[in-house]
């Protein structure tokens, strides 16, 4: 409510309130001239009296605002206003009065207050029936303490003085402009026992100096909580921020920058072993984990990027550490890099035993001890177990084949690898369904016929016709050879060697079981390892009638014949072609 008695509501301006009118307090068109008055008249017309009474002074616009009433204010019209609004506000000036008989105004010197700045004119609510200001007896409004002075007129208004604050409870007192009160920027609960600041200067009731000094010091330790609180929320923001560009960093490289790679041929020396059917990412993921490349993203592109990238086999290889993902895709596509071993065809397990202890650093005989006391062990299938007089039980079980075999591994996986990869192809040929039908018991005598054939044989054209020599000689029926294959090659097995003369005198006194000369029959065993061609031969042999075959010319070249008669002559070519 402004000092005027004007409220928010519809309530009609005052005609005091320096708002109204268009001069203010002392302009001359506030309240129209007392020539004026006819226009608003004592007979109705104009603006009618509000409140019935004509056009006496100070009840309408028809009257002269400004009636001299002698010099002193009169009280006692303000006891006689039952309906009357009146402001507390203003109280204390209305009971002094002002001494010296008024104020001036324009064209009425020395006029005196009559009561209201309207000459009397009581506020009246919006919508209330009219009523005399001046008929009531309430008692005296301004006359009480908690009442507000009246106004005074703009030329004796001065500043009003400032209050006297008596200290009081926190949420009674005005507070400053509201800061944060969360806990987590005003430090918790701390921040109810701080009081309100106040401006220097302005009085503090009853509060003491000490009380001042502490609540600027509770006030001085909640800024500080405020700016620790403000310090750990920026490096949160910025540790956000951080940590999106880092991640977002590591999105761009995966989706849009090159894989990190090694630069150069690296250095050093490491083996590798690529296991079969391994596609580029996990050949990737095996050269990483040993050093040689530093990401599996770069080796696959390098993979692609290569013309013969993905030819690359499965086996062990001889690589760097620390290399370019190109310059491992390049070596690896080098046989010198390979670090396999190859086993080649008829190759017998004495051979496989030496280069497995050469390739794994062991002491010479190691890995034939190893194989002989963990044959049951490896892998054989159970129609290979259990046979008599053998001179190893591995015999003809170390298929023929490339096999990664790197430094640091142990002699006994790479025999496993060796003697699964021939129960795979073994089982592939169905050797038990096929023996009965080839005058033999079983896979191990079938197994054993390839070993010859391939110990014998030197072309696929030799290995079909060796095969059909070794059925017929095995013929119950043969009147020929009387079931002697006589093979130099299970002799030369016997003694460890391969000579292409044997002597007759050892041939025929040798008593060896693998003594074919002396003994009929097949050996007890295979005598080697053979490979598919002489596999393929021992299933499907010609039928042409050989019982005999002679290399003529000591090395290559073999030719068979079909009666005693004919090798002889084969025998007297050979011994011309050699000297003998």
């Amino acid at each position: 409510m402004t000092e005027y008695g004007r409220g928010p509501g519809s309530e009609p301006w005052h005609p005091g309130d320096p708002l109204y009118g268009d001069q203010g307090w002392e302009g001359q068109q506030q309240y129209p001239h007392p020539q004026q008055a006819s226009q608003y008249g004592h007979d109705g017309q104009g603006y009618a009296d509000p409140y019935g009474q004509g056009g006496h002074a100070g009840q309408g616009y028809g009257g002269d605002p400004y009636q001299q009433q002698g010099q002193q204010y009169q009280q006692p019209q303000y006891e006689q206003q039952p309906q009357q609004y009146v402001d507390p506000q203003y109280q204390q000036q209305y009971e002094t009065g002002y001494p010296g008989g008024g104020y001036d105004t324009p064209g009425h010197l020395g006029q005196q207050y009559d009561g209201n700045w309207e000459s009397g004119q009581a506020a009246m609510a919006y919508g209330a029936p009219p009523a005399d200001p001046y008929g009531g007896q309430n008692p005296d409004l301004y006359g009480t303490p908690e009442a507000y002075p009246p106004p005074q007129p703009p030329g004796r208004r001065q500043d009003p003085p400032e209050p006297v604050v008596d200290w009081a409870p926190e949420e009674e007192a005005q507070p400053e402009p509201e800061e944060e009160k969360h806990p987590f920027f005003t430090g918790g609960d701390d921040a109810d026992d701080d009081g309100y600041d106040e401006e220097p200067g302005r009085g503090r009731g009853r509060g003491s100096r000490e009380d001042d000094r502490e609540r600027r010091s509770k006030a001085k330790k909640r800024k500080g909580k405020n700016g620790v609180a403000c310090l750990v929320v920026a490096l949160v923001l910025v540790g956000g921020v951080g940590g999106i560009g880092y991640f977002g960093y590591q999105f761009w490289q995966g989706e849009f920058g090159a894989a990190p790679d090694y630069t150069g041929s690296g250095s050093g020396e490491v083996q590798v072993e690529i296991p079969k059917s391994a596609g580029g990412y996990e050949i990737g993921n095996i050269l990483k984990k040993a050093g040689v490349v530093k990401s599996v993203d770069a080796f696959v592109s390098a993979q692609q990027k290569n013309p013969r990238g993905l030819s690359i086999q499965a086996g062990a290889y001889t690589l760097k550490k620390g290399m370019s993902a190109d310059s491992a895709v390049t070596l690896m596509l080098n046989p010198a890099s390979q670090a396999n071993l190859i086993i080649p065809e008829g190759k017998r397990n004495a051979w496989v035993y030496e280069k497995l202890d050469e390739r794994l650093d062991l002491k010479p005989g190691t890995t034939k001890e190893i194989a002989f006391a963990k044959a049951d062990s490896l892998g054989l299938p159970d129609w290979a177990k259990n046979h008599e007089e053998l001179k190893d039980p591995l015999e003809g079980f170390l298929f023929p084949a490339s096999y990664p075999v790197a430094k640091g591994s142990k002699p006994e996986d790479a025999l496993r690898k060796m003697v699964s990869r021939a129960n795979q192809e073994y089982t592939k040929l169905d050797l038990d369904a096929k023996a009965k039908g080839l005058g033999v018991k079983g896979p191990w005598e079938l197994l054993t016929v390839a070993s010859l054939v391939q110990a014998e044989g030197k072309t696929h054209e030799d290995f079909r016709k060796m095969a059909e020599v070794v059925y017929n000689r095995l013929k119950p029926g043969n009147m020929e050879t009387v079931q002697l294959l006589q093979f130099d090659s299970t002799l030369n097995y016997l003694k460890g060697q391969s000579e292409i003369k044997i002597s007759e005198q050892e041939a025929n006194t040798n008593t060896d079981p693998y003594n074919t000369y002396k003994h009929k029959g097949l050996p007890p065993g295979p005598i080697g390892n053979p490979g598919n061609e002489a596999l393929a031969a021992m299933l499907n042999p010609t039928n042409d009638g050989w019982l005999y075959f002679v290399a003529t010319d000591g090395m290559n070249k073999t030719e068979f014949a079909k009666t005693l008669a004919e090798h002889n002559r084969l025998k007297e070519k050979f011994n011309a072609n050699t000297g003998q």
